[in-house]
């Protein structure tokens, strides 16, 4: 398993699985409905990576397999010199890849990557009910930094 910089013509292939999966999570988390979630996740699309693959200060990767040069998941993020941090903004493996440890090869790539760079830690933001990815995130000595939490107004003029 290696990382490599995602091709230009792999990039509409990331975007038709990131916004999906992203808008279920907007839809599930935040109790709105498919289209408004969908709208939204392609926006951020849109917002943060206008020049998809060329966007300055955003890296996108993809996960392949060594033997071959099968995609077997994606990895954005952004390094952040002020802070001397990287952010995973997206890290996935596909479906039928996970469970084989690409997830875990894929971190620590990351992480040799900038390992000789001014950068001095990986950060993430996972969803609350992603309970495999959070497993994986604390074997490798992730740890929490706070906790995102939300609540509706209630309103007596809402439906």
């Amino acid at each position: 398993m290696r990382l490599r910089k995602m091709r230009s013509d792999e990039f509409g292939d990331y975007v038709a699985y990131f916004v999906p999966d992203y808008a279920a999570e907007i839809s599930t988390n935040y109790d709105v409905d498919m289209q408004t979630a969908r709208a939204r996740a392609e926006r951020e699309v849109a917002r943060s990576l206008p020049k998809g693959v060329e966007t300055e200060d955003q890296i996108l990767l993809c996960v392949v397999h060594d033997d071959a040069d099968t995609v077997v998941g994606y990895l954005w993020c952004h390094p952040d010199d002020e802070s001397q941090s990287v952010f995973i903004s997206d890290f996935c493996i596909l479906p039928p890849y996970r469970g084989r440890g690409y997830g875990r090869s894929a971190l620590v790539a990351l992480e040799a990557m900038f390992a000789q760079t001014e950068f001095k830690e990986l950060r993430l933001r996972v969803a609350a009910d992603n309970y495999g990815a959070e497993r994986l995130y604390r074997s490798m000595g992730y740890r929490p930094t706070g906790i995102n939490m939300r609540r509706p107004i209630a309103s007596s003029e809402r439906p």
